[in-house]
């Protein structure tokens, strides 16, 4: 078991890593699945990019891993608005990407595995004997 969470959270590390980095090379893509309603989407897009980043760094450490998988956990829960305006506004093309109607219920219904992972992530240490 010791070592699946291991390769899980190294998983994780690296997706949030990409994710994050991914907000600053191609902001473009993000600016468009930003709900109108939302308020500087090039200041959210910036912020979202950096807790991503921020967050995988955490991960990384034992002592702030359960931070890192709250603080995770609850920015999951405040894309949700973002992810059921894809739902809502396809087909549309983000960056290269297309994403219909199917890839947008992929993409929200795996916002509670998402947020489930990195639950799990909270509740031990990885790299330490004790299970």
């Amino acid at each position: 078991m010791r070592i699946l969470k291991n390769v899980s959270l190294g998983i994780l590390v690296i997706g949030y890593l990409a994710a994050g980095t991914n907000h600053f090379i191609h902001p473009q893509g993000y600016y468009r699945i930003i709900p109108s309603y939302l308020p500087y989407p090039v200041l959210l897009n910036i912020l979202a990019g950096f807790f991503e980043i921020l967050f995988a760094l955490l991960l990384i450490r034992p002592k702030t891993r359960k931070v890192a998988s709250y603080g995770i956990i609850l920015m999951l829960i405040a894309f949700l608005p973002v992810h059921i305006t894809m739902l809502t506004d396809a087909p549309l093309k983000v960056g290269d990407l297309w994403v219909t109607p199917t890839i947008a219920w992929i993409r929200l219904l795996l916002q509670p595995v998402l947020i489930l992972w990195a639950w799990w992530h909270s509740k031990s240490r990885v790299f330490s004997n004790k299970y």
